[in-house]
């Protein structure tokens, strides 16, 4: 069992840890702000990539109002990037989908996350790459379980 002294240590490492990470998404975001897109907006291209959704879909995704949503989709659609379909079982409901545009930009996106990312581990010598590296597998296993 673990000491105060030691579980403050452990307390105060894993708090650390988690503001690392999340200084590390925000600085990935802001490698590709230059698209402009709230992370909500960001976040419906990523899941469209996946395939058409309805607005109800996509809010319950993002854990927010359909109303929220229906805002949302309708910046993205005014600026070319989604378009409303005709849902094909559900005459009362409209799917939404990436327009050529819209995946263009989804792409854009995330070229620029993943580009900066590159850049930055590239930085790192080798001993460090490996352990961010090794990590990494962790903290996969950590957000999956």
């Amino acid at each position: 069992m673990m000491n105060r002294m030691a579980q403050k240590d452990f307390d105060d490492a894993a708090v650390d840890f988690g503001q690392a990470i999340g200084r590390l998404i925000r600085r990935v975001r802001a490698a590709a702000a230059s698209q402009e897109l709230s992370s909500t907006e960001t976040a419906v291209l990523v899941h469209l990539a996946s395939g058409p959704a309805t607005t109800a879909d996509l809010a319950r995704a993002e854990s927010m109002k359909p109303q929220s949503m229906g805002t949302t989709v309708a910046a993205l659609e005014e600026r070319g990037l989604v378009a409303r379909k005709p849902h094909p079982t559900d005459g009362r409901q409209m799917n939404i989908v990436l327009t050529a545009r819209g995946l263009a930009v989804r792409k854009s996106v995330r070229d620029a996350k993943r580009t900066w990312l590159a850049q930055a581990i590239a930085k790192l010598d080798k001993k460090d790459q490996a352990t961010l590296f090794a990590a990494g597998a962790i903290v996969k296993r950590l957000a999956e379980s």
